[in-house]
């Protein structure tokens, strides 16, 4: 139950500060709203303010906001608090603003992370790995590790980079072992495998797993604010890298989408890890739902971004029934996709088979 509220909690809020983007920009330009809704389907609750009515629907998985004069068929009367009576560079504003906000809730929840208190595992072995160099070298569980050729060492993520990065025959390891201080020589295993992206790298390994010794690292703001903007930077990055490499093929497309039901499990092994892991994986949503609307495709923002550019180029806005049918062939991709991800969460993660483990019951 817990894991539902959260996942539902989850969603909500980055529903509501998506659309709440577009609702308070358009307010502020003196655009109409004449409904923010979260939700779809039938209304459960709603109430009407000035010219909005608020409500929220039976079906939690998205929300939207309607404009005034947001279609020719608003019998458009050329005032200012028409939608589509603005400029093209006005109406952007609108758009963008709804990913805009996601990406600065998304900065902020890393920000407070960072400041309270960023999880870092410390660089204590866990475990050996048979018929590795750290078995032959004389590694033992329980060994925190130091320097590796001369790099300090802060925390396990040190150990795999510096590890994974090297290229010379042989490391120099300097472990702490019951209040003594022992080097050892390890020549690590190289081994070459495909990345995520599809790409070939070579990664050396010495055969040694991380124990469970947790250690919250605090920042001060300036260092927070930096760490935070570099972490957003990255997941943009790494984002737009997987999107590109999964459709050219690198990545197969079924291991690269999780929607609804995938989000759910990963809310729920969050929430069993406690209140920072549910913020940070709520932070890397929001930053992925930004990405996702901004991608130039209809029905999506960045495809009415796109209209918008094509229009200040032609210097006249595209025919409304060829925007509609461009519009409707967005809409079946995004149905497709969505059906393909929903069946691929059901089978990765076997709904099916635990539905009928309930009812067996």
């Amino acid at each position: 139950m817990l894991s539902w509220i959260s996942f539902i909690m989850v969603l909500s809020v980055l529903v509501i500060v998506h659309e709440f983007g577009h609702f308070i920009i358009a307010k502020k330009m003196g655009i109409r709203v004449e409904k923010f809704s979260f939700g779809f389907g039938p209304e459960i609750f709603g109430f009407t303010k000035g010219d909005t009515h608020y409500s929220i629907s039976i079906i939690p998985l998205g929300g939207y906001v309607k404009l005034a004069g947001e279609t020719p068929e608003d019998n458009l009367k050329g005032e200012t608090w028409e939608y589509l009576s603005r400029s093209p560079g006005e109406r952007a504003r609108v758009i963008i603003a709804g990913p805009v906000l996601n990406y600065l809730l998304a900065f902020f929840i890393f920000l407070f992370i960072f400041m309270m208190g960023f999880p870092r595992l410390n660089p204590i072995i866990g475990g050996l790995v048979p018929e590795y160099p750290a078995v032959e070298a004389g590694l033992q569980p329980g060994d925190k590790i130091l320097k590796i050729d001369g790099r300090n060492v802060m925390f396990w993520d040190d150990v795999t980079e510096i590890v994974h990065a090297n290229k010379k025959p042989e490391i120099k390891v300097i472990v702490e072992r019951r209040g003594k201080t022992m080097e050892f020589a390890i020549r690590p295993k190289i081994k070459e495998f495909k990345t995520i992206f599809g790409s070939k790298k070579t990664v050396g390994f010495i055969g040694i797993t991380p124990g469970e010794e947790v250690v919250y690292v605090r920042y001060g703001i300036l260092k927070s604010i930096y760490m935070a903007g570099w972490k957003l930077f990255q997941l943009t990055y790494l984002t737009y890298r997987a999107l590109w490499a999964t459709i050219t093929g690198a990545i197969p497309l079924k291991e690269s989408l999780t929607g609804p039901i995938g989000m759910f499990y990963i809310t729920e092994q969050a929430v069993r890890l406690g209140i920072l892991y549910v913020l940070h994986l709520m932070a890397v949503i929001s930053a992925s739902l930004a990405i996702f609307n901004l991608l130039p495709v209809p029905v999506l923002d960045g495809g009415h971004i796109l209209f918008l550019v094509i229009e200040r180029l032609r210097r006249r806005p595209i025919p409304h029934k060829v925007q509609e049918s461009i519009t409707q062939i967005g809409l079946a991709f995004i149905v497709c996709l969505m059906l393909f991800v929903f069946y691929n969460d059901f089978m990765r993660f076997e709904v099916f088979e635990k539905i009928l483990s309930f009812w067996r019951r």
